[in-house]
């Protein structure tokens, strides 16, 4: 994969603006509110699906060496032991089917990034949701249900992702055709 400068700077935008997300956010239990949703849709959108999903691998890949940029300020290689870190996961994925259906349109309208970032959002819960489940069950034996899983691990956060992925959709359309009229 070659990356020129432009893209080596975007990358590192949006891996930057997920971490400063990350410290945007509400504590409710093992998967905090954070704004890091919105700009995994945001690189997904803006950057496609190649870049986007590597903006995101540089931000999990450098909390993971130890920076504490996730949520909470933690990082290092134990976090991946955090019930949270599914989401992490998820959002390299997320970002990479947000921008995979947004590059399959030539003209950018609202709906198209709504339904782009929603489709982002399913992916990151698919992903976060059982691992959330898995490491509470099984590594931290906390006795939880799938039920109650489901409760805390996404319907909480359902109504301010859903508000998320219309953000991103505005500005998605007021952003995409500025670049790409400035050749960005």
């Amino acid at each position: 994969m070659k990356i020129n400068t432009k893209d080596m700077v975007l990358v590192s935008l949006f891996a930057a603006l997920t971490a400063v997300g990350a410290f945007i956010q509400i504590p409710i239990g093992p998967a905090p509110i954070t704004l890091q949703v919105l700009f995994t849709a945001l690189a997904g959108v803006i950057l496609g699906s190649r870049l986007g999903a590597l903006s995101q691998m540089v931000y999990v890949f450098l909390g993971l060496v130890g920076l504490p940029i996730f949520a909470g300020g933690t990082g290092g290689i134990s976090t991946v032991f955090t019930p949270s870190f599914g989401y992490l996961i998820g959002f390299i994925v997320g970002a990479y089917i947000i921008g995979k259906i947004s590059e399959t349109t030539k003209v950018v309208n609202f709906t198209r990034l709504f339904i782009a970032s929603l489709t982002g959002m399913v992916v990151i819960y698919a992903i976060g949701v059982p691992y959330l489940y898995i490491i509470l069950k099984d590594v931290s034996g906390v006795g939880i249900s799938v039920a109650k899983a489901l409760k805390i691990g996404m319907l909480i956060f359902i109504p301010g992702d859903i508000a998320k992925c219309i953000l991103t959709a505005v500005l998605g359309v007021k952003i995409i055709p500025i670049i790409k009229r400035q050749a960005i």
